[in-house]
């Protein structure tokens, strides 16, 4: 059974000097040539990409949209990957969800109840009860959308308040309200590392989901340069850069070397914030 309250997460990060979260955004037209484009050969190469970056990493994030896609068959596909990933490692369902009040229930209930992911990203746009079902489970998180890095961010999440705020620093505040660093994290993308800075100094105790780094173009030195504090309080995704690092036999292999190199750096940079 899961069971990563806050402490446990920061312990795993401090262990394995890394705040890395691998993405496990699997598509079957990118296994490697030598393997048969079909569901068993996707849950393997998720189970080998986990255990060879397991040393690297403080948390895999599964986006449900590329299993949900294959229906009943992608669901099971996806339990089976989330069955290979350890009860200490942090685990993520990239869901972004967000409903009417009963509705939420359902879906807190299908992600925390009968997967037993320990967080899910949601969608505040609806308000309250759309994330209170989320956040009566115990050592559960919330990931809230907050600013991203899409290009269409900028349509929505800066535009001015009648406070003359921007509507994500509105969000950021009136959700904090709702919930607390034990249980519950923003997204903030990492294309924007300024920005990192700004919403760190918002809210300086809680976690960040950071999606972003490399194929995306982001800056890990730039992001850990903003968003770490004392408690690291980052866990910058990767999805591409890692699990795609060569389409041969030794796919599990460049993985590792490439979850490696981050946490090497990880490593640099949460020692160089202590100081």
């Amino acid at each position: 059974m899961r069971f990563l309250n806050r402490n446990k997460l920061i312990q795993r990060i401090k262990t394995i000097q890394s705040y890395l979260c691998t993405g496990l955004d699997t598509e079957m037209g990118k296994l490697p040539l030598h393997m048969a484009k079909n569901g068993e050969n996707l849950v393997e190469f998720n189970r080998k990409i986990i255990e060879a970056t397991l040393p690297f990493s403080a948390a895999y994030k599964i986006n449900t949209a590329f299993y949900e896609q294959y229906g009943s068959k992608g669901w099971a596909w996806m339990e089976e990957t989330l069955a290979h990933i350890p009860d200490s490692v942090f685990s993520i369902a990239d869901a972004k969800r967000g409903d009417i009040g009963n509705t939420s229930n359902m879906y807190a209930r299908a992600f925390f109840d009968t997967l037993n992911f320990d967080a899910v990203t949601v969608a505040p746009y609806m308000g309250e009860d759309s994330l209170r079902p989320f956040l009566e489970f115990e050592n559960k998180w919330i990931i809230c959308l907050a600013l991203t890095s899409n290009p269409g961010h900028a349509d929505f999440q800066k535009l001015n308040t009648e406070k003359e705020k921007k509507l994500y620093e509105t969000v950021i505040e009136t959700v904090c309200k709702w919930g607390n660093p034990d249980n519950l994290m923003f997204v903030v993308g990492a294309t924007l590392p300024e920005d990192i800075g700004h919403v760190r100094s918002l809210i300086p105790d809680h976690f960040l989901l950071v999606p972003g780094v490399g194929a995306q173009g982001g800056s890990l030195s730039e992001v850990s340069k903003y968003g770490l504090n004392n408690d690291c309080g980052l866990l910058v995704n990767s999805s591409r850069g890692i699990i795609y690092a060569s389409n041969g036999e030794d796919y599990a292999e460049a993985a590792a070397t490439e979850a490696n190199k981050l946490q090497k750096e990880m490593a640099v940079l949460m020692g160089n914030n202590d100081t």
